[in-house]
């Protein structure tokens, strides 16, 4: 057999269900004669965007594979690539590459060197007889250690040349998991249980290691409130009395409140990493890290005490060692009913844009109505990135592990659209909901296709204010002299051209009707565009001014 084919069987050993592909790869037809599906979308972009997006949804459960071309595909790819390692998602991506007596010669491209910057590591196969070796080196590396993208080039006289069937041996991977060193456990449950104003700050690491169960009883056993970062936003139940929301560009008032108050921020699967889209933690707090690698740790912050190690094992760890010290769940009066009063303050606050009745429609209006529409128990949400993101992430509350899927520390304009298809092909059954900005839809919009043609019925929700919304500031000579930041356009026409059920939406009391028949024709099978006319909002809560304002109340206080 020749070299694609036995990389080809080695996927489908390895239990990959669909092969992301563009457009011309080998690997693409040879995985299909063995029956793995090829998802073929209009882009790189937006192809990898669709795998990471299935990964999220589904843990990275499933092995996640991409293909695409030698030279121009592969160069195409690195932004997505990159946003896919900004946060942590664990994807393989094949490239085809030349001749490898090419390697080296313009115009041919080498990605290792480039990629390396962008992946947790970067390999050629340069003799057919290596390619069980090195294809199972790269699977264990997307399944152990902390996530990120898997890079393994196949140079074309590789994957053309014959491989001895007779010969041919092939062991599928696994996962392994590490628990903490019990002495570091015991430790950060007495930091823990010594802390009068604990707060629990989850990350990604929870989600990866399917925690939330355990993160949960934790919170419970010591009455500590939860905090999540925009990429673990849904790994605590947003309508539990211990969740503050989530802490990113933005920020729910009760996670700022008890941020500030806070006497120990208790890290779990979290990387502590500063950045635009990550909360900064007020300075002069005791902080505790939980994560898988070790070089998270001291990184942004002086770290008092970390355990390294598995999510899901250190918290069981850490909830038997903190029965053993207490013996009974831990009595604090007044945690839950001050967050009760911080949330119903902060609702009270957002209430009239929430329910507003103006035109243009108030976006917050939208998101409120579709979260009272949408089955939350049964529904994925993502956001694209601006002011969509910024006013999903405190006003929509999510209720179930990947219910709702954040993303963002790159923020590449256009991502949530293949999230969103990605998800909605992890799990068929479940309604799939993409918000999006209008210039965000005018870098994918032809992608609608894609799924119409792969037969992917997901709900997108275009908030069209036609402008870029967020950046006049950015620009104001530019905008106010030559309206750089002004937008045009029908999105529904367009997304009714490439065969969606599309609706313009004009009127606030047509949102929840709208969103309903959206619903119906996904489950018809038919994916929905609903162009919602809302007007330019630049008020969220940011989280600089909020904690800020917080800080300031305190200190009034004391």
């Amino acid at each position: 057999m020749q070299g694609t084919d036995a990389v080809a069987r080695i996927l489908k050993l390895e239990g990959v269900e669909y092969l992301f592909s563009y457009p011309n790869n080998p690997l693409i037809d040879a995985a299909a004669q063995v029956g793995i599906r090829p998802i073929i979308c209009r882009g790189e972009k937006t192809l990898i965007n669709v795998a990471d997006g299935y990964t999220r949804a589904t843990n990275a459960q499933r092995p996640t594979v991409v293909v695409v071309q030698a030279g121009p595909g592969i160069e195409n790819a690195f932004g997505a690539l990159a946003q896919a390692f900004s946060d942590s998602i664990p994807i393989l991506i094949i490239p085809g590459g030349p001749d490898q007596r090419r390697l080296g010669e313009p115009p041919e491209f080498d990605p290792l060197p480039v990629y390396r910057n962008v992946t947790k590591w970067a390999g050629r196969i340069n003799f057919t007889d290596r390619i069980p070796e090195l294809t199972r080196r790269a699977f264990a590396q997307l399944r152990n250690g902390k996530p990120a993208p898997v890079l393994l080039e196949l140079p074309r006289d590789v994957g053309a040349g014959e491989v001895d069937e007779s010969t041919f041996r092939y062991t599928p991977t696994r996962t392994y998991r590490s628990a903490g060193d019990p002495a570091d456990v015991a430790e950060a449950a007495r930091l823990l249980l010594e802390a009068k104003r604990p707060v629990l700050h989850a990350g990604h690491g929870v989600l990866w290691a399917r925690a939330w169960d355990e993160l949960r009883e934790l919170a419970e056993l010591v009455q500590a409130p939860v905090v999540t970062t925009m990429a673990a936003k849904s790994a605590f139940p947003e309508n539990h009395p211990l969740a503050l929301g989530t802490a990113a560009n933005t920020i729910s008032r009760p996670a700022a409140q008890f941020l500030v108050k806070a006497d120990l921020v208790f890290g779990i699967g979290c990387s502590f990493s500063k950045g635009g889209f990550s909360a900064a933690i007020p300075a002069g707090k005791r902080m505790v890290q939980i994560t898988l690698d070790a070089r998270d740790v001291d990184k942004d912050y002086p770290i008092d005490h970390a355990v390294i190690g598995d999510a899901k094992l250190i918290l069981r760890q850490l909830i038997d060692e903190i029965k053993r010290q207490v013996g009974t769940a831990r009595n604090v009066d007044g945690v839950a009913s001050e967050i009760r009063e911080v949330r119903e303050a902060s609702l009270r606050q957002w209430l009239p844009r929430l329910t507003s009745n103006e035109t243009p429609l108030n976006p917050y209006r939208v998101i409120w109505d579709l979260m009272r529409t949408v089955d939350r128990q049964n529904t994925i949400v993502t956001h694209d990135s601006g002011n969509p993101r910024d006013q999903m992430l405190t006003t929509f509350e999510a209720l179930t592990p990947r219910g709702y899927l954040g993303w963002g520390k790159s923020t590449q304009l256009g991502t949530g659209y293949g999230i969103a298809l990605g998800a909605k092909l992890a799990f068929p059954d479940k309604l799939v909901v993409n918000v999006m900005g209008d210039l965000a839809f005018g870098t994918i919009g032809m992608e609608v296709e894609t799924a119409v043609r792969e037969r992917i019925p997901i709900l997108t929700v275009i908030l069209n204010n036609s402008c870029m919304g967020g950046y006049g500031h950015h620009m104001p000579t530019a905008s106010e002299r030559y309206h750089a930041n002004r937008l045009s356009g029908d999105y529904a026409t367009v997304a009714k051209g490439l065969g969606a059920h599309a609706e313009r939406i004009e009127q606030p009391g047509d949102v929840v009707a709208a969103i309903q028949r959206g619903i119906a024709a996904t489950r018809d099978g038919r994916p929905t565009v609903l162009e919602m006319i809302t007007k330019e909002e630049p008020i969220y809560p940011t989280t600089r001014n909020v904690i800020q304002e917080v800080a300031q109340a305190v200190l009034a206080k004391a």
